[in-house]
């Protein structure tokens, strides 16, 4: 069988053909937007696996290609490059160095992931998710410059922390606005309330749309204590398809719950993992906090956790990790998402 490891760019795709024992066969450099590649590997041979790097932003196009042309393909992440870079003879970066690599990593990892017929709903939730984010970054950015002008346009003129958010406030600071005389900063601070108001509108419709779409998608999830709708398309979208995941282990590892071992010598112990989908680890540490307060078994869990002499923050990843384990067996008896 053979291998083609590709490396896409913006304006180029780079693919290395090799055997089974990872040796070269051939390479090949086309623009983007092209179909050159799939009539260059059919001459290579029938039997053959495309290998491409997980950078989805890149690579869907091709992907959409492949799949259309009944290509079997793997994606491999960026992480697994490297080794593979260290380990080839040829030293330094290049687009054919890095497909080579793609291609190497692939025959070594049996398990990489692929393509599923019903990932674009989870595509769906992370474009959402990642657009209301940057919305809610945007809203911040211009309460702050909002907050600056009214401080220097007054500074007696006082409107509580976090307030800017709330439509009453906000039509507080518009009145007061209104009555000042109306020189450059003064029409500058009323167009930064009228993006604050356009912002909020659209994040309340952003909300709405996305408790909808995990509604009709994980409603068990919903039901998780602490677990409201945007966490919930937060896991959904980070997590995606459940069956990419054989064990909780293999999801807690992916969002760094897992503890690493750490144990040296006679010392038994483990330590916290900073690596995994930051994301994920946000969204189950927001469920961990909220049961904490009220949820009497996760109430008793920290307890039980605390007496066994681990800290309170240890306590905390303990109950995430056992969320995990909720959420992979939630998602698991959810037949439309297997």
């Amino acid at each position: 069988m053979i291998v083609i490891g590709v490396d896409v760019h913006k304006q180029s795709v780079t693919a290395v053909a090799v055997d089974e024992a990872g040796r070269m066969l051939n390479e090949r450099t086309v623009a983007v937007g092209g179909d050159e590649l799939i009539g260059w590997a059919s001459a290579l041979g029938a039997e053959r696996l495309w290998a491409l790097e997980d950078c989805r932003q890149l690579t869907r196009w091709l992907e959409r290609q492949l799949l259309t042309r009944g290509e079997d393909l793997v994606r491999v992440p960026p992480k697994l490059m490297a080794p593979e870079r260290r380990a080839g003879r040829t030293r330094g970066k290049s687009d054919p160095i890095d497909a080579l690599a793609v291609a190497r990593a692939a025959l070594r990892e049996p398990d990489l992931s692929r393509p599923r017929p019903g990932e674009q709903v989870f595509r769906d939730l992370k474009l959402l998710v990642d657009h209301r984010d940057d919305l809610v970054d945007e809203r911040r950015r211009t309460q702050q410059r909002l907050r600056w002008h009214l401080h220097q346009l007054d500074p007696t003129f006082a409107v509580p922390l976090r307030m800017l958010g709330r439509p009453s406030h906000l039509e507080r600071v518009g009145r007061w606005l209104a009555r000042q005389e109306q020189e450059l900063q003064v029409r500058l601070a009323r167009e930064l309330v009228s993006r604050c108001r356009a912002l909020t509108r659209t994040i309340t419709e952003l909300d709405r749309e996305l408790e909808q779409r995990t509604a009709e998608t994980a409603p068990a999830l919903l039901k998780l204590p602490g677990c409201a709708a945007l966490t919930a398309a937060k896991l959904l979208a980070e997590i995606g398809p459940i069956d990419r995941f054989k064990t909780d282990a293999q999801l807690a590892r992916h969002g760094g719950v897992a503890p690493l071992e750490a144990s040296p010598g006679r010392v038994q112990r483990h330590r916290l993992d900073r690596g995994g989908n930051r994301q994920l680890n946000a969204a189950l540490y927001r469920i961990a906090i909220t049961q904490a307060r009220y949820h009497p078994a996760a109430c008793a869990h920290l307890e039980r956790k605390q007496a066994e002499g681990k800290s309170r923050r240890e306590a905390i990843r303990c109950l995430k990790r056992q969320l995990v384990r909720v959420v992979f067996n939630t998602l698991k008896a959810n037949p439309a998402l297997t």
